[in-house]
């Protein structure tokens, strides 16, 4: 997220209106259609504002699942570790041919936002913010105040991750 808030200008603005004040946050969040009060914070670093992206996302995807919606989550890890286990198996959570599973994976080696601001061969270069010892706790206090919410350093499986163990 800090990478991309250096070319796109209005997220760029975000980032630095939320250091400001923790209510650009919540103003954010509420934009996106979600209730921002429980992420009113100020982005007092380039981290904050992608744990707030992952808080949001992931309090969403548990409150569909309370709501029995049939959704599970994947690990991004997994993907990178084992990509044809895990093609594999989220074809087969859609009930979609396990024959698509290399093809999914021959997908992973295209930039799907070649040609935009954000194309890795934009950002991928630029610095990403240091993770601290001091961040490192800051954040996942910040992440403490979710329902369960897997805290940086965790491994991070929540409610209905799809696994291919």
């Amino acid at each position: 997220m800090y990478r991309m808030s250096i070319v796109i200008p209005s997220l760029r603005l975000g980032y630095l209106l939320g250091y400001v004040s923790g209510n650009v946050t919540k103003t954010i969040v509420d934009s996106l259609g979600f209730d921002g009060s429980d992420f009113r914070v100020r982005l007092d670093n380039g981290l904050t504002g992608g744990v707030l992206l992952c808080a949001v996302t992931t309090t969403s995807y548990l409150d569909l699942r309370r709501r029995g919606l049939d959704v599970s989550a994947v690990r991004y890890e997994d993907l990178v570790e084992r990509p044809l286990d895990m093609c594999r198996v989220i074809l087969e959570f859609c009930h979609l041919p396990q024959s698509l599973a290399e093809l999914a994976v021959r997908a992973f080696d295209v930039d799907a936002q070649a040609n935009s601001r954000v194309a890795k061969s934009v950002i991928g270069h630029l610095k990403e913010p240091e993770l601290t010892p001091q961040r490192k706790r800051e954040l996942n206090e910040l992440l403490k105040k979710f329902d369960r919410m897997p805290l940086i350093g965790e491994p991070g499986i929540i409610e209905g991750t799809l696994t291919c163990s």
